[in-house]
């Protein structure tokens, strides 16, 4: 039962300067007279107030507090804590699932007898729709109403059914389609730094549904990445549960060297750290180089906490934030509560005062001075590639065996041509020429500085008479409104607009797969001539058939890089010595020739960026648009569910639950569905782009009246059930070992030899009465934060996955949905134990929960006589109790009906 907060001894009011009054109360970290928090990180500063606000000695207890307190020392031992966020965050491709599950939790509230009011959240959830846009349209004036009319046209039943959500429950804030991307509404608009609740001030903290909520981390509030069903729970008041992280200290020296940009920055920063080794823990950025790195450029590297692999990339506020949060329209009172508060509970750091020296669990520097000119790719984030190495390191990729840097390009064929026509015109394609230029992604959109550095790249190009060639799909699609104002203040955007840079739409588009459809006459040259053609995109995100199905190689680069790359044509290209076009009078144009300095583009964000465009825009954006404003919306607040939607489906989640947990269970001479090398992703597992013709879920859906041309995505269809069944493992470039090589959504069906599609594989498994694990290598479940690459290996009847190691959200979203997630002992996988995945596993667990410990060793037995030890990867008490309840929303569902007070 939970009890008084036994730390309102410490609670403080906090008075307005000048004596203008009070703020409001606090809890005082200095009035605990404890020397230890002030060797404490910033960030971990942040879990410790909301320990202390949060206590009730029930779901958070004074012994939580002092392990928080006492970092320095357990932080090593992988202690547990709870944790309460301020806020949650969802985008409509999470968000819809959400709203599925908070309306199927209703429903079986309603049939055990509780009450279902109760599923409602007890804090703000902010749910941007920015994932719906797709590039149908592109290169053309009118791209943003038609590419939204086709949106609406799509979405509409889902769109709907989100609006429902926002009246049927409590806290629950949406933004309407058109807005912008998530990460950089929340930047710019919803991120509060400090709440001011019934006159008690805390720190702005929040958990998303997209792996990238790490982007506020630049303007110093906590917030990272979850599973969308461990995002649920946190909305309906249940504590998190995490491991107290390391926090690795970054120090930052020194300034970018001129014509280096921030995404320069982040990709060196990403390479360094995936080097170091993040996974779980915090990275908190310091140092005098500080004070020369723009918030805009703080956001662009803690977007990409993900890539490479921390939990946090954290800037604590400082009077770089408090201009920021001034020239975004917050207003001065705002501004003034926030400074003051911050420094009152020692949570601002004053690079003017001396600092106090802050402990880390690990250390690193860069000075920037070091950053040179880069992009990553062709597979993943981290293989970064300095733009001096590009050709080079191109051609070795064309040489290498497949791989992440390897296409086998046979010697002979490098230099094939593949000519074609484009309406009506001799055109043609080699290895390596650049079919999609997409300025898109929060991760650069909400940076000024890039987007106009793209626009003067583009205004010398013009004026120097270069082009774009007409088959290459080029885009921009900002992440906010305010981008369009400062790019037609500074007059750069009809420089855009004449090389093919036209506005798409705002929200996410090519660096999550809504790149739309290439010309039909490029993607056969493509297809027909097996050609490794090129994506170039200012996202961050580039694995393998994520982008689109026909661009095998897929570099991340900067705004101004994408620009450039598009007007050269290909990825195969020295830009020091190789000429980048011909010139309106014919002579060699190269890049220096485009590529502005750091001073022309400061002094055009310094006239052009202005605090009215923000106050302006996010004025105007609760508002939403005609369309927006003229859906139909159910009413009630439990929902009519329609049983022929192939877009909402009540899924089986909680189909025939009682009141009674089904406990532990092992499992028993289970067959392997899957068996998977390293880097597996989420996007391999589940992913968001377009449904292939030939695919279970196609099938399903033609069953059903829908046509091709109306599949949409499988991310905009991640509200019915049965269609992500059907999706998942169906990306067409995953590599299962069953198949010897042969890429694709297949795999065998061991007792009869068969080659199926996974779901129909799965689906004869189900019937035949067999359990079923999945193999795999390191790094399984790397990438988005996608709660279906959980939701999905469930409902296909996966017991367990047995892989080297897991990404950190996949890993909580298995065990959120009641699938055991092993790993191999250090050294060893499935190849050293010569395990082929044809065997039989049987999995002992203790039949007692109780018996079950963190990270106990599995002992896994073969029907070939082969036996391995493994270790369970449940990693805290709670997640045991999840495990107990047959998943966390069982676990709340239980808990809220038998809660007491």
């Amino acid at each position: 039962m939970a009890s008084e907060n036994p730390f309102s001894n410490i609670l403080r009011t906090l008075e307005k300067p000048a004596g203008g009054g009070e703020f409001g109360k606090y809890y005082s970290l200095p009035a605990l007279n404890d020397p230890r928090i002030d060797r404490l990180p910033y960030s971990v500063r942040i879990l410790l107030e909301s320990a202390i606000r949060n206590c009730d000695e029930f779901q958070v207890k004074k012994h939580d507090v002092e392990k928080i307190i006492d970092w320095e020392n357990t932080s090593p031992k992988q202690v547990e804590i709870p944790f309460k966020p301020a806020r949650v965050l969802l985008q409509d491709f999470t968000g819809v699932p959400a709203v599925v599950d908070l309306a199927c939790m209703r429903d079986a509230m309603n049939k055990l007898g509780g009450d279902s009011n109760k599923i409602n959240p007890l804090v703000p959830v902010d749910l941007v729709i920015d994932h719906s846009v797709q590039v149908d349209v592109a290169r053309s004036e009118n791209a943003v109403q038609a590419n939204m009319e086709l949106e609406f046209q799509r979405n509409k039943e889902r769109f709907s059914f989100l609006k429902w959500g926002s009246n049927a429950f409590n806290n629950m804030l949406v933004v309407p389609p058109g807005s912008g991307i998530v990460h950089q509404v929340n930047l710019e608009y919803l991120g509060r730094v400090v709440f001011n609740t019934n006159g008690v001030l805390y720190p702005d903290s929040v958990v998303g549904t997209d792996s990238h909520t790490t982007m506020i981390d630049g303007l110093g509030v906590a917030g990272w990445g979850v599973g969308g069903i461990e995002a649920e729970a946190a909305m309906l008041g249940q504590p998190m549960s995490m491991v107290l992280p390391g926090v690795v200290g970054f120090k930052l020296l020194g300034k970018l060297r001129d014509g280096v940009t921030a995404t320069d920055l982040v990709l060196t920063v990403t390479q360094m750290l995936r080097k170091h080794g993040v996974v779980g823990k915090f990275v908190e950025f310091y140092g005098e180089g500080m004070s020369e790195l723009p918030l805009a450029d703080r956001a662009t590297i803690a977007n990409m906490s993900p890539e490479y692999g921390a939990t946090m990339g954290f800037f604590p506020v400082d009077h770089v934030t408090l201009q920021y949060l001034r020239l975004t329209g917050r207003s001065d009172e705002t501004v003034s509560m926030i400074e003051s508060y911050l420094r009152a509970n020692k949570m601002f750091v004053d690079y003017s005062e001396p600092q106090v020296e802050r402990v880390y669990s690990s250390y690193l520097e860069l000075n920037l001075e070091d950053v040179v000119s880069c992009v990553s790719g062709p597979k993943r984030p981290h293989d970064r590639v300095p733009l001096k190495e590009m050709k080079a390191d191109w051609v070795a990729c064309l040489n290498n065996k497949v791989g992440f840097k390897g296409f086998a390009v046979p010697v002979e064929s490098q230099n094939k041509v593949a000519d074609f026509k484009f309406h009506g015109s001799p055109a043609h394609l080699r290895h390596g020429d650049v079919v999609i230029a997409a300025i898109t992604s929060c991760t650069n959109t909400s940076n000024p500085s890039v987007m106009l550095g793209a626009a003067l790249v583009a205004k010398k190009a013009c004026e120097l008479g270069l082009q774009v060639k007409p088959w290459i799909k080029t885009s921009l699609a900002p992440g906010s409104g305010v981008v369009t104002k400062y790019l037609q203040r500074s007059g750069l955007q009809k420089y855009l607009n004449q090389l093919g840079f036209h506005i798409v739409g705002y929200g996410c588009t090519t660096c999550i797969g809504n790149s739309g459809d290439i010309d039909e006459a490029v993607a056969s040259a493509i297809t027909e001539n097996d050609i490794v053609a090129a994506a170039v995109l200012s996202g961050n995100r580039n694995f393998e058939g994520r982008v689109h199905p026909l661009t095998r190689a897929n570099y991340l680069a900067s705004p101004p890089l994408v620009v450039a790359y598009a007007l050269a044509g290909t990825v195969n290209i020295d830009f020091d010595t190789e000429p980048i076009g011909i010139g309106k009078d014919g002579t060699k144009i190269f890049f220096k020739d485009i590529w502005p300095s750091s001073e022309e583009i400061a002094n055009v964000v310094q006239s052009s960026v202005l605090p009215d465009m923000f106050k302006d825009t996010y004025n105007a954006i609760t508002q939403g648009n005609p369309m927006w404003n003229n859906l139909s919306v159910p009413s009630g607040t439990l929902y009519a569910w329609d049983p022929t939607s192939t877009y909402i489906h009540e899924p089986p989640y909680f189909k025939n639950m009682t009141m009674s947990p089904p406990g532990s269970h092992g499992v028993k001479d289970a067959f392997c569905l899957l068996n998977f090398g390293d880097s597996i992703t989420t996007d391999h597992i589940s992913p968001a782009g377009s449904i292939h013709k030939d695919s279970p879920a196609a099938r399903y859906l033609i069953e059903r009246g829908v046509d091709r041309r109306d599949f949409n995505s499988y991310g905009s269809r991640r509200g019915n059930d049965e269609v992500m069944a059907r999706g998942t493992f169906a990306n067409i470039r995953i590599v299962n070992k069953f198949l010897n090589g042969e890429v694709g959504p297949k795999t065998i069906h061991i007792p009869s030899g068969e080659k199926l599609s996974v779901f129909d594989a799965a689906q004869r498994y189900k019937s035949e009465g067999h359990d079923m694990i999945i193999l795999a290598g390191a790094e399984y479940g790397s990438g988005s934060s996608r709660d279906w690459a959980a939701k999905g290996p469930m409902l296909l009847g996966v017991k367990a996955v047995i892989s080297k190691s897991f990404e950190r959200i996949h890993r909580s979203n298995l065990v959120g949905m009641g699938i055991i997630p092993l790993c191999f002992k250090p050294g060893e996988d499935a190849d050293s134990l010569g395990l082929t995945g044809r065997e039989r596993f049987t999995i002992d667990l203790p039949s007692n929960v109780n018996e079950i410990r963190p990270g106990q060793d599995v002992t896994v037995v073969t029907d070939t006589g082969k036996t391995f030890v493994s270790i369970l990867r449940f990693d805290t008490e709670v997640e045991i109790a999840y495990f107990n309840h047959g998943g966390i929303l069982q676990y709340v569902i239980r808990n809220l009906i038998n809660a007491k007070h």
